[in-house]
């Protein structure tokens, strides 16, 4: 958390304003719902999220902040922990970050409904004080979303997934919401101008990379330790696995896939494919891939001047790639 700690540091206030106005965001006349939403907002992660929004607010427009700003990385936390609340229902997964899921402690009913809640507040906070160049941006991301996790649900069941889909996959599922909030940042400071879309492909940029470093971690680096096999286990294609189908003899590859499909719960067989992608350079190859997104997120920020809100984006795309979970 430490590297978390130095980047937030630039805009410490603002993060602290952040969350007031968030939990008021959120209230509603219902007891009920009040004692969902605190319970979300007591049990928030490193919030990546705003602190891109306000970072990049503040770059772009030599350390200016507006009201816009706050409400803009309130929509986007809305919206996305309503997401959150419906995935845990989908998965029927009863935890999320150590916590137990609103599923888990109020039932799916209840969770879909809050889903839905939370969504509505987010689209309202944007139309009553008409920021629907905001509301665009989130929107995007949001359809966007939902469609990586229905194109992923689809390839999978053929593995038959190209690189090229799979980076479709990933910039939809888990880079979009990144670029969302990096263009929203620049949008509330500067509307309609080009450091939107700039900021955009930033954003998409770190998130290809940060999804890369995620499915490094199921090959067990040494950082880590052991391999972990779940995405091989959950029939999940990620890149170093695409990359040594492509690159196998028929055989090799026969092999490989009757392994996933037909031996996933085998913890042996699921160790050999672990040790012959990394044998067959797919771990290699997907580093270069991350290393690559990385170089072209930092070669944007050169474009800027020098300033606190920089070196803690840089920091952050660094902390992307050198994560140790």
């Amino acid at each position: 958390m430490k590297v978390i700690s130095q980047i937030k540091l630039p805009v410490e206030k603002e993060m602290e304003l952040f969350e007031k106005k968030f939990f008021e965001s959120m209230s509603s006349k219902v007891a009920l719902l009040n004692k969902i939403t605190h319970y979300i907002v007591n049990r928030k992660g490193k919030q990546m999220r705003p602190m891109f929004v306000f970072l990049v607010a503040k770059m772009v427009s030599e350390g200016q902040v507006n009201e816009r700003t706050y409400r803009g990385a309130a929509v986007i936390e809305l919206i996305h922990t309503a997401t959150l609340v419906h995935d845990d229902v989908v998965d029927e997964s009863n935890r999320r970050r150590g916590f137990f899921s609103i599923n888990a402690l109020w039932k799916n009913k209840i969770a879909v409904l809050v889903g839905d809640y939370l969504l509505s507040k987010g689209l309202l906070l944007s139309i009553d004080n008409n920021d629907f160049d905001l509301l665009k941006i989130i929107s995007i991301a949001v359809k966007e979303m939902s469609e990586g996790e229905l194109l992923q649900i689809e390839k999978a069941r053929h593995l038959d997934i190209t690189e090229a889909v799979y980076y479709d996959i990933i910039r939809q599922k888990t880079a979009t919401l990144i670029a969302a909030c990096c263009g929203l940042g620049a949008a509330s400071v500067k509307p309609e101008s080009s450091e939107i879309a700039k900021m955009r492909r930033f954003g998409e940029l770190i998130g290809m990379a940060f999804q890369i470093k995620d499915d490094l971690f199921d090959y067990g680096e040494e950082q880590i330790g052991k391999p972990t096999g779940i995405d091989i286990k959950e029939q999940k294609m990620t890149l170093p696995l695409i990359y040594v189908l492509n690159n196998s003899t028929s055989k090799e590859k026969k092999w490989i896939i009757n392994s996933i499909k037909n031996h996933n719960k085998d913890k042996k067989r699921v160790k050999e494919v672990i040790a012959l992608v990394k044998s067959n350079g797919g771990l290699d190859y997907a580093v270069t891939k991350m290393k690559e997104y990385q170089k072209e997120a930092l070669s944007i920020l050169n474009d800027y001047p020098p300033s606190t809100y920089k070196d803690s984006l840089i920091l952050m795309v660094n902390y992307v790639i050198e994560r140790k979970k």
